[in-house]
């Protein structure tokens, strides 16, 4: 697990840079491409649950594929540390805490300078949901929604997903999360051609959503926070989440630190109510951005140490 601690070390340096060769961006032009080329509206909705399965089928073989070509040509490097290096370079792109913090930081920052216009427009660019109207409670409850689900997508499962296969099957981790959050939607667009991506999504997440969970308990030790509030709000509401995943990241967030997340949400004009997650013993308030943030990175701290140490176990 050297190459995912060094993976995590290149991240919190130069975090995910802008470019449009990055490998999830090359992902996302792929997912645009073969859409364009298989979606047809007038097509019965079994011909397009076939064709959006066929496309899954084709980026996830894509993805493997390059990535163990990538590690292929990385061996060939004449120095010893050399296809570890290139497989952490890689690796760092298919996680983000650095940016999910900075996103987080930069919220807060906004809200604490009383610029709620300017919060409102910041939170847009990480949320699905309109977010022209909401207050600085309604804003720091979606900066921690996305931060605490996002460590299971952006940062657990990868990782994840590296220990059991290496890299290749991190990128496809990637590839698959990637392929959700752009066809995914419960829309007359995609309710059939993208439900072979929402499963896959929901099936890969599983196992790592739960990691996720068991992480923000053990951190909230770490940090301070309410462990057995933790605990037992994700016992009691994670189910409830309408993502059989999301709600094992938002509901031990939520527990620990004492907020209740979840509630009415406006999408493309319609108000949609999600599940409560959790108890308002807090009023929702900036400074949760910040706290949220440190129970991902310790989450992801925690990670790394337990699989460096089952690995080291497994030696002997």
């Amino acid at each position: 697990m050297n190459v995912a601690i060094l993976a995590f070390l290149i991240d919190a340096v130069i975090g995910d840079p802008r470019s449009r060769f990055h490998p999830v961006v090359l992902i996302g032009k792929l997912i645009s491409g073969l859409e364009r080329l298989f979606y047809r509206p007038g097509e019965s909705d079994e011909r397009k649950l076939l064709s959006g399965t066929l496309l899954v089928s084709i980026v996830l073989l894509v993805s493997y594929e390059a990535a163990a070509f990538v590690l292929y040509l990385s061996y060939q490097i004449p120095f010893a540390w050399g296809s570890g290096v290139i497989s952490a370079l890689v690796l760092s792109f298919t996680i983000s805490p650095k940016s999910l913090a900075q996103a987080g930081r930069e919220i807060y920052t906004l809200l604490v300078r009383d610029d709620l216009d300017g919060a409102r427009k910041r939170v847009g660019w990480i949320v699905g949901r309109e977010t022209t109207h909401l207050d600085a409670g309604e804003v720091s409850r979606a900066t921690v929604e996305t931060i605490a689900e996002n460590t299971t997508d952006g940062i657990i499962a990868p990782l994840f997903y590296f220990a059991i296969g290496g890299l290749p099957l991190a990128v496809l981790y990637r590839a698959a999360n990637t392929m959700d959050s752009m066809l995914g939607y419960k829309n007359e667009k995609y309710l059939y051609f993208g439900r072979a991506a929402a499963r896959l999504d929901d099936v890969l997440s599983y196992i790592p959503a739960r990691i996720t969970g068991l992480l923000f308990v053990v951190s909230a030790g770490f940090l301070g926070f309410d462990v057995r509030h933790a605990l037992a709000v994700m016992r009691r509401d994670a189910s409830k989440h309408p993502s059989p995943n999301g709600g094992y990241a938002e509901a031990p967030m939520a527990g620990a630190l004492h907020i209740r997340l979840g509630g009415y949400n406006t999408y493309f004009g319609k108000k949609m109510f999600r599940a409560y997650m959790g108890d308002a013993i807090e009023k929702l308030a900036p400074h949760h951005i910040m706290e949220s943030i440190r129970m991902m990175y310790t989450a992801t701290i925690l990670f790394l140490i337990a699989t460096a140490l089952v690995f080291q176990v497994m030696r002997y």
